[in-house]
């Protein structure tokens, strides 16, 4: 990653974060977890679309 003058979170590739979120309910936890995702935009960022699927009972 370049040095910035400025003070921004500056990201080079790889995976950079992970959110996380509780709720009453898997499906109130996902939800919230995607509301975060929504507030947070950079150059090139991907998400998972099935967080919180995989092996739900």
């Amino acid at each position: 990653a370049e040095k910035q003058e400025d003070p921004l979170t500056v990201t080079n590739g790889g995976r950079v974060l992970g959110i996380t979120a509780l709720g009453q309910t898997h499906e109130e936890a996902r939800e919230k977890a995607y509301k975060n995702i929504e507030r947070i935009s950079f150059e090139g960022a991907q998400y998972r679309k099935d967080i919180g699927l995989l092996n739900r009972k």
